[in-house]
């Protein structure tokens, strides 16, 4: 069995793996990070390797605590992944995006894949069918745009809403929700359909926080996977256990 961490910049995930099948996974608070993974260890006993996958910062003493548990490993920009890498800059890449494209690599084998994570930032990221990373973007999040509007204005207020009546805003409240909300949409429909115009039998893979709400008003067909980032992590701790 192994363990694997995603450190977030919002919240910490904790998934149990046996081979590829999920048995359990949750969202863990910093503040109870090692209660929780002792839990974990007492009820799955043969969990043997744990990878932690981090784009937020694990306080070095938990980092420290997980290694008595089980051998450690931490993903990485030379961590050992079953693509071909062509980012210009790879020493860059974001561990978050490299566990994503892994994932795709493994579940959707010669295919064409854009996979789409909507958290703190929404991030774009293109597999061709060859296995090769070409890149993609990255663009503020629903809630850092929310931020955004508030920080460098003078007047208008932070919000922090999911929820939309009308396109048409009649507030100032509404009209931010309209524009965040609608802008973020059209964003992700209008890339897709970029993607589509150029590559043929493209699979579209939406993760992460906001990939609930995203999912129910996107226009384009998308496949969504709640744990994908985990899986691909799972994926590379195997790839990478000698």
């Amino acid at each position: 069995m192994n363990l694997i961490i995603d450190v977030g910049n919002s919240f910490i995930k904790v998934a149990v793996f046996k081979r590829d099948e999920v048995l359990q996974v949750l969202k863990v608070p910093e503040e109870n990070f090692l209660k929780n993974i002792s839990e974990i260890f007492q009820k799955y006993p043969e969990i043997k390797r744990t990878m932690v996958s981090s784009v937020g910062k694990l306080p070095e003493k938990y980092m420290k605590a997980l290694a008595v548990f089980a051998p450690l490993k931490s993903l990485t920009t030379q961590s050992k992944v079953p693509f071909i890498n062509e980012y210009a800059t790879p020493e860059t890449l974001g561990v978050d995006r490299i566990a994503l494209i892994t994932a795709a690599f493994y579940a959707y084998k010669h295919t064409n894949c854009l996979v789409i994570d909507a958290g703190s930032c929404i991030t774009f990221d293109f597999l061709s069918s060859e296995g090769k990373y070409k890149g993609g973007a990255i663009s503020p999040g629903i809630r850092m745009r929310y931020k955004a509007v508030n920080t460098f204005t003078a007047n208008l207020p932070l919000i922090d809403s999911f929820e939309i009546d009308d396109f048409i805003g009649n507030s100032t409240k509404s009209c931010i929700i309209s524009g965040v909300l609608n802008g973020t949409v059209n964003e992700i429909d209008a890339t897709i359909t970029q993607y589509r115009e150029k590559f043929k039998d493209l699979t579209v893979i939406l993760t992460g926080g906001d990939s609930h709400f995203l999912s129910k008003r996107l226009k384009s067909s998308i496949f969504a996977h709640s744990n994908f980032l985990v899986e691909g992590v799972n994926h590379i701790l195997e790839l990478n256990k000698h």
